[in-house]
């Protein structure tokens, strides 16, 4: 099975998470969009998960709850980060 393309707003998450958790030796084609962001994927934390979360909500106007129980599952890779703020400007639009 191949990997798909990924989408140009998992790209530009992809580069959101480089450069807010300053991941230099990494370029946004080295995350596929299906990686695991924690744990064995790309290895990130929960501090990791709060600077991203906050640079989110500053680069897409989103908000993030930090108690909400799907919250774990948005930040699981960037393919799910990007249905979550296409999800977010979509309630946003309405």
């Amino acid at each position: 099975m191949t990997a798909r393309e990924p989408t140009a707003l998992e790209r530009e998450i992809a580069q959101l998470v480089i450069d807010t958790l300053n991941l230099e030796d990494l370029a946004a084609a080295d995350i596929p969009p299906g990686q695991p962001l924690f744990g064995e994927g790309l290895g990130l934390d929960s501090v990791d998960a709060l600077e991203l979360a906050l640079a989110l909500q500053k680069q897409y106007g989103i908000r993030i709850e930090s108690d909400a129980k799907d919250a774990r599952s948005h930040f699981a890779s960037v393919a799910s980060l990007a249905a979550f703020v296409e999800a977010q400007r979509d309630a946003c639009a309405n």
